[in-house]
């Protein structure tokens, strides 16, 4: 493995992994990670193979291992616990379309699948191959999550802005 081929590579890595994470000290941590990981097991790494694929793989286990060990740990609160400390988001007209804050709250698996075919323009088989699922998996998860993410965008749009009052129907 080349040095300069993995520069190549931190360009697409960060912003996939800011994408996944929605958090840009996560997002570097996650590289790191994903750079230390590449270090200690570049001997796993064959030669002639696609070594933008490899890094992409190995972010995304991480980033996975990473998901599973915190919802291990989180404890669960009751609603009724919280529910008088619970507030709706202000909403102003530039939140209406942020399409960042829509991507987060795509299931995991989704948003994933998403930003690779769109955001790094990989094809279905090299998607399916990083992520270990056959192309009908991949096909359906991004047609998923792009009706998702419409109706996301579309609901975003429609709420009223902050300060501005819910418009009811009365009967």
């Amino acid at each position: 493995m080349k040095h300069e081929q993995v520069v190549q590579q931190l360009p697409a890595l960060r912003r996939y992994a800011l994408a996944l994470t929605g958090d840009r000290w996560a997002a570097d941590d996650l590289l790191q990670d994903t750079l230390e990981r590449a270090c200690s097991k570049w001997r796993l790494w064959i030669v002639g193979t696609d070594l933008r694929a490899w890094l992409f793989t190995l972010m995304h286990n991480l980033y996975l291992n990473e998901r599973r060990n915190t919802l291990s740990q989180s404890a669960v609160i009751a609603i009724d616990d919280v529910a008088n400390e619970l507030a709706a988001p202000a909403r102003s007209l530039d939140d209406a379309m942020d399409l960042d804050r829509c991507l987060q709250r795509l299931p995991g698996e989704q948003r994933a699948v998403l930003l690779l075919v769109t955001l790094e323009d990989m094809d279905y088989r090299e998607v399916a191959r990083i992520l270990k699922i056959p192309i009908g998996t991949v096909m359906s998860r991004l047609s998923r999550a792009r009706t998702r993410l419409r109706e996301l965008m579309q609901a975003d749009a429609d709420a009223p802005a902050a300060g501005e009052p819910a418009l009811r129907r009365l009967k």
